[in-house]
């Protein structure tokens, strides 16, 4: 009969229990708080989105309108603005009124930073 800590359940997991303190300490100092984490998995669910995507990289290209979206897209304004309301929510894009235009742009470079990593990493 094997006891628990010493059964193979794969090449993948420790074949007996070793606890190492110091590094479980260090790691555990770096937690942040489960609110943050919260925040950060509700983000990355906005990028779980294929049009989503494809609008955070339009506008990494260039600020646009929603009606050039919607014809780079070849969609519905209002399928559009529901998209961008959802970016907005998360603070990944912004809009100024120009007009009676709504011209789009990312909120900031970390969301370009973020599209980059994630790209390069799918291409890897």
């Amino acid at each position: 009969m094997k006891e628990d800590n010493l059964f193979n359940v794969g090449d993948d997991t420790c074949d007996i229990t070793v606890l190492h303190e110091k590094p479980i300490r260090r790691a555990k100092e770096q937690l942040m708080s489960e609110n943050t984490y919260m925040e950060l998995s509700e983000t990355f669910k906005i990028f779980g989105n294929p049009t989503r995507l494809k609008i955070l990289s339009l506008l990494s290209v260039e600020d646009l309108c929603v009606c050039d979206i919607c014809e780079i897209l070849n969609m519905s304004q209002s399928a559009v603005s529901h998209q961008l309301r959802t970016l907005r929510s998360k603070n990944l894009v912004k809009y100024t009124k120009e007009g009676k235009q709504a011209r789009y742009s990312l909120a900031d470079k970390h969301v370009v930073q973020i599209l980059k990593i994630g790209i390069e990493h799918v291409l890897e």
